[in-house]
């Protein structure tokens, strides 16, 4: 349980209720995987997009880490669907951390999210070529 007076009430929703966590199957061509964070810091995202005439159709996380890292990747992963690659990789770090309150201890969340989201285009462009 996430503290109510540290944590945003669209932190704890996404924490509590966290949207598209699972995995996509990486071995297919249309799926792009991130995978950004260090285990010696605490926070590890695994980001998937699945792709369709440039047009991500489907995304999903899985990660370890606190309660702001769980919900960054929650947030994004429901940002991106049916959007093209090119306005995605337009997503900064600064408007998850805005969207959701994100207290400046918790900024490196934010930015992992946008890492992530960067690695699994970067991946998906890869296998795609």
């Amino acid at each position: 349980m996430l503290s109510r007076r540290f944590y945003s009430k669209k932190v704890v929703n996404h924490f509590e209720n966290p949207k598209n966590m699972g995995s996509l199957d990486k071995k297919l061509k249309n799926v792009g995987t991130g995978l950004v964070g260090s285990p010696a810091c605490g926070d590890v995202m695994k980001l998937q997009i699945s792709v369709e005439e440039g047009i991500i159709k489907d995304a999903k996380f899985k990660t370890f880490g606190c309660g702001s890292a769980i919900a960054s990747s929650s947030l994004v992963t429901e940002w991106i669907k049916n959007m093209e690659i090119k306005e995605v990789q337009k997503i900064k770090n600064r408007e998850i951390a805005k969207h959701l309150k994100l207290p400046p201890v918790k900024l490196h969340c934010s930015m992992l999210a946008e890492e992530a989201i960067n690695a699994a285009i970067l991946d998906y462009k890869r296998k795609s070529e």
